[in-house]
């Protein structure tokens, strides 16, 4: 059984037990979460899309961490004129763990 889920803008294939990496939620390491926007659920013989989303369905989660994304550095540069910007950033992130896709019907 797998299911399409819209967490934080964005929509993932999960299955129970996968970890997925998804932008930085406000949920502490430990707890767990649950998300209603499923979009579609799939189990071993049948398809169950939504328009938008399914009723009554949630994929259940739990925090794991929040980890942070490599570092992406942008650079400015003009030459001949002694301009030159670095900069740094790095996405905060948040590990979840799938533990259950609650379809009703």
């Amino acid at each position: 059984m797998y299911a399409v889920v819209r967490i934080a803008g964005f929509q993932y294939l999960v299955k129970e037990g996968d970890v997925v990496t998804v932008p930085r939620l406000a949920a502490q390491p430990g707890t767990d979460i649950q998300f209603g926007d499923v979009l579609m659920v799939r189990t071993t013989d049948k398809v169950v899309v939504g328009r938008p989303l399914i009723a009554d369905a949630r994929i259940e989660a739990q925090v794991i961490d929040h980890p942070r994304a490599a570092k992406v550095t942008t650079f400015k540069f003009i030459r001949r004129e002694n301009y030159r910007r670095k900069k740094g950033h790095r996405q905060p992130l948040t590990r979840i763990r799938v533990a259950k896709i609650v379809c009703p019907g």
